[in-house]
């Protein structure tokens, strides 16, 4: 009996919920760095890939990976004897049956917040975009209050108020930064210049332009090797993505409030990936780049990286499954401060970043207020509360034996109370019926064996 939850709750020995950090760790660190490093690293084949394709292959990863999940956990309610046809239709009607069309909505959601995930990474560093992707608790809170009528405390708003501000510090560089952009200075106007010796002179983005032809293509082309990272864009599309994100995870949190039915985790993400799919396809793949993919094909650009960050962002669905069952919310900020830390010592390495002065207390204030707004609905006495248990209301049944009722009198909780259900004291013995809700027959006479020698009720009590 003492081993049960030990077991339970532990793999080889090792905690679960350990398990379950270490996931959230690698898949957030991994995500951000791949995903960053296969939008500015210099392209092989002179094409970068379309981050549209990518978001589409990613929710088809994810329709197999939930798919595969759904049917084991299916086919274990099922006889072996079954045919996989039949296996097959149960599936689809548990993923298909009820409210599922309400998924499509945070589905949607979610695909907009992937894409815009890419365009900030594409454009901001990878810790930047990490510390200022946590303005998600910020929405979130705000969805949350609108569509689920939950409170926020005067402190929650404080926090988030801080949340604010070292977003802010992260964004605004510092007045000592030296070097000006090649876009900086077309934007105040300097010459242009007019040969390859003079770009390369310029330094930074110019220096590594390769002279290809004297189209307007060929200098597009030298400019796709190396990407300016415009901070602007990065910023307004990290918004978007926070929004999208937040605005998706209250409504299925209020989808899963409403619904009368209960499926399993594993088919919610079948119906996800399946309502993904559609607007990844035809909104991303066909309407905005369907002219790029007739011409340059459907994995134009695509290398180790791309594939790379499409792996690891499929494989966090599995992640986020796994921290639902064994994590708690102390985890989930602890492998966001832990990946945040790595992300900043990587880019140190990876990328050339400049830890400036606005950065550091930035983020130090992000990753305080982000651990306080989660742990302000704990309360100090919160955990004594839910350890306390309201005595049992115990309903004496008159039908028993007296002596049993004397029995269990005597052996009450001095904790414990009883109601007392008395019979109509204006009968008789003979005429009095059962304490039932069902009358008594006018026909035959009943008797009480819990009545006394006395008579009534109250001649028993008083």
């Amino acid at each position: 009996m003492g081993e049960g939850p030990q077991r339970l709750s532990s793999w080889m020995g090792i905690p679960l919920r350990h398990i379950s950090l270490v996931l959230m760790t690698t898949q957030y660190t991994a995500f951000t760095l791949l995903l960053h490093y296969s939008r500015v690293m210099p392209t092989v084949g002179g094409k970068r890939y379309l981050t549209s394709t990518a978001v589409f292959l990613n929710e088809v990863v994810k329709l197999a990976i939930s798919l595969t999940m759904a049917l084991y956990e299916v086919s274990k309610t099922m006889p072996p004897s079954m045919p996989a046809t039949s296996l097959f239709f149960s599936l689809s009607s548990s993923v298909f049956s009820g409210d599922s069309w309400k998924l499509a909505i945070p589905a949607s959601l979610y695909t907009l917040g992937n894409s815009l995930q890419y365009i900030g990474l594409s454009n901001l560093e990878a810790a930047t975009f990490q510390v200022t992707y946590q303005l998600k608790v910020l929405t979130t809170a705000v969805f949350g209050l609108a569509l689920l009528r939950r409170s926020i405390s005067a402190r929650k708003w404080a926090i988030l108020l801080v949340l604010i501000l070292g977003v802010a510090l992260v964004q605004v560089p510092d007045g000592d930064s030296e070097g000006i952009s090649l876009k900086d200075e077309r934007a105040a106007h300097l010459s242009f210049p007019r040969s390859l010796e003079e770009w390369k002179r310029m330094g930074g983005v110019a220096a590594n332009l390769h002279k290809r032809s004297a189209t307007y293509e060929g200098i597009q082309e030298d400019m796709e090797q190396t990407p300016y990272l415009d901070q602007s864009i990065g910023f307004l599309a990290t918004i978007g993505a926070c929004l999208a994100s937040g605005l998706a995870g209250v409504y299925f949190e209020k989808v899963l409030r409403d619904s009368t039915n209960s499926p399993s985790l594993w088919i919610r993400n079948v119906q996800l990936a399946m309502y993904s799919i559609f607007p990844a396809l035809f909104i991303g793949v066909i309407f905005l780049d369907g002219e790029k993919v007739a011409n340059n094909g459907f994995f134009e650009g695509y290398n180790w990286a791309v594939w790379s960050t499409i792996a690891v962002q499929s494989l966090g669905g599995v992640a986020t499954a796994f921290s639902i069952n064994y994590a708690d919310k102390v985890p989930k900020n602890l492998a966001t401060t832990v990946s945040i830390i790595l992300s900043t010592l990587a880019s140190l390495w990876l990328f050339d970043f400049e830890v400036t002065s606005n950065f550091l207390i930035g983020t130090a204030t992000v990753l305080v207020a982000t651990y306080l707004y989660g742990n302000a609905s704990q309360g100090p006495n919160q955990g004594k509360l839910h350890g306390v248990r309201p005595p049992p209301i115990r309903i004496d049944n008159y039908e028993k034996d007296s002596s049993e009722g004397n029995d269990s009198a005597a052996t009450a909780s001095p904790n414990d109370f009883s109601i007392k259900l008395p019979t109509t004291p204006l009968l008789s013995t003979d005429a009095a019926g059962h304490s039932t809700s069902r009358p008594t027959s006018p026909s035959q006479t009943r008797t009480s064996a819990s009545r006394s020698a006395s008579g009534g009720y109250f001649a028993k009590h008083l």
